[in-house]
């Protein structure tokens, strides 16, 4: 069995750079961006936990649940989690899915049926089946804890909404593309496919920090004179 080594800072640039030698529209975010930044998470159960606040809800609500729930019970763990309950849980801002999803996989991590460090021995498809298994955890899930906890360099999560956005104006489609489009797209991009992904998202939030300056830069014509910037990219 091959575990593929986990992305360094240099991997991640020699990546970038092999894949923008053969795709002319990641070589131009290349070209603007510089190499994606290496956005990472610790290993471990509270990254997954995170994982699943964000599923479905803006990251700026998934964080206050987080700040919450931290505020609350401290940085989750299996055990904290398990001994919080469900109703506690639900009280912190998770919904009862949620909170049920949550609870359930503390109580998977305390009895060993989650092995967060064995997964981490596994290759990419396996350790995607593993977690799988566990209520709460889909492929998104499991995808996107072995790209930024585990930096594996060719998961591509799909579904991402952020990556569809991209996608669809980095290759100039006409609309977003299918689940089955994107996956044909990307596979052009094997075996460094969550470096492209990390590539779209740099020039996705670019994108947003952009229209965000643009928006400003009108209302301020109207009351202000002087230059106006555009706000920094933060992760």
């Amino acid at each position: 069995m091959k575990v593929t080594r986990p992305l360094t800072p240099a991997r991640l640039r020699e990546a970038a750079h092999a894949l923008a030698a053969r795709d002319r529209d990641l070589a131009a975010i290349l070209e603007r961006h510089g190499p994606p930044p290496l956005w990472g998470r610790p290993h471990g159960f509270a990254s997954l936990v995170r994982i699943i606040l964000e599923q479905q809800v803006s990251l700026a609500s998934a964080r206050a649940i987080l700040k919450r729930l931290v505020e609350t019970i401290g940085e989750p763990t299996p055990a904290l989690l398990f001994e919080a309950g469900e109703e506690r849980l639900r009280g912190c801002g998770l919904t009862r899915q949620k909170a049920a999803y949550c609870h359930r996989l503390a109580a998977a991590a305390l009895d060993g049926r989650l092995d967060l460090d064995g997964v981490r021995r596994l290759e990419d498809e396996r350790a995607i089946e593993v977690l799988t298994r566990h209520d709460g955890v889909g492929p998104w899930t499991a995808q996107v804890y072995l790209l930024m906890s585990l930096r594996r360099p060719d998961v591509w999560p799909a579904g991402d909404l952020g990556l569809v956005n991209s996608m669809q104006v980095v290759k100039r489609l006409r609309r977003p593309p299918s689940r089955e489009r994107a996956l044909a797209i990307a596979a052009a991009w094997r075996p460094y496919r969550a470096v492209a992904a990390r590539m779209l998202w740099q020039a996705y939030l670019a994108r947003q920090a952009g229209d965000a300056g643009d928006a400003a830069a009108r209302r301020g014509r109207s009351t202000t004179k002087g230059p106006r910037t555009r706000p920094a990219v933060v992760p």
